[in-house]
């Protein structure tokens, strides 16, 4: 059995998020000022989590706080980052770089509402999905070699320790980061930084086709709506190597925002 967790964190504020236009993947913003200190905050929240790798969308905004988080770390300072495109914000086609109203307007037009509705050049919904879908099939297959590697080096159990200090904040949810008691210890721990239309997508992937367990402060409504700037969400994930079983997910915390403390949330 292959045991290892996934924090999944969407990117920090930008002048668009805030204006509420539609950026997709061809609007390559940059984080706003409000959006360096969500990503430095969500860095030191995470500083002593010891992160085994880390993937992040290829566009700017997630770039930026993939680095605004590692440069607060205290031991993955220098970790190698490998951007994915298939960690991109969903495509939006005519409407990026417009208003969220003008999408909202042309899905009433059509006589559809968001986010199913499809504009032209832009994804369906299960393209976005499948995209997750395959990004994530790809990460199960990269850890049945990280678990070689853990014990053939005898690899150190503190990863689990390291979450376990920060995720989550009482006894009931740390219960649920050891609920198996502890008997399969994390191979890997694994950091990714995305955008909120794709992180839906992914989840809405692991409550419908892999039937994700919550924990009870988490409704099914909260794991498909879109996260706040910045808010961090873990899954400790369960699978067995060679054997036709879907893995098993399992929903520690979803869409935290204790680091912000305070500052603006936006969508």
């Amino acid at each position: 059995m292959t045991r290892f967790a996934l924090t999944v964190v969407r990117h920090g504020e930008t002048r668009f998020n805030k204006e509420k236009i539609i950026q997709g993947q061809g609007i390559d913003e940059p984080l706003s000022e409000t959006g360096f200190k969500q990503a430095a905050a969500a860095g030191i929240f995470l500083s002593n989590v010891r992160f085994t790798h880390a993937f992040s969308s290829d566009l700017m905004r997630t770039k930026q706080t993939m680095h605004g988080i590692l440069e607060k770390s205290k031991f993955c300072k220098d970790m190698t980052v490998k951007y994915d495109s298939r960690l991109r914000e969903r495509r939006y086609g005519v409407v990026e770089g417009k208003a969220l109203s003008e999408l909202r307007a042309m899905a009433k037009a059509a006589g559809e509402e968001c986010p199913a509705f499809t504009p032209p050049g832009g994804e369906t919904l299960d393209q976005v999905k499948m995209r997750g879908k395959d990004f994530f099939e790809f990460l199960c297959q990269l850890m049945q070699s990280a678990q070689k590697e853990h014990f053939s080096q005898g690899a150190p159990s503190c990863l689990e320790t390291s979450l376990a200090e920060i995720f989550p904040l009482g006894k009931k949810r740390g219960s649920e980061l050891n609920s198996d008691g502890g008997a399969r210890e994390l191979v890997a721990s694994v950091l990714v930084v995305s955008h909120g239309a794709y992180m839906r997508s992914l989840f809405d992937y692991f409550l419908t086709d892999l039937m994700c367990s919550l924990p009870a402060t988490v409704s099914k409504s909260e794991l498909v709506s879109v996260t706040p700037n910045t808010g961090i969400s873990l899954f400790v994930i369960n699978f067995e190597e060679g054997r036709e079983v879907k893995p098993t997910i399992q929903c520690i915390c979803m869409s935290l925002q204790d680091h912000l403390s305070g500052a603006a949330e936006t969508r």
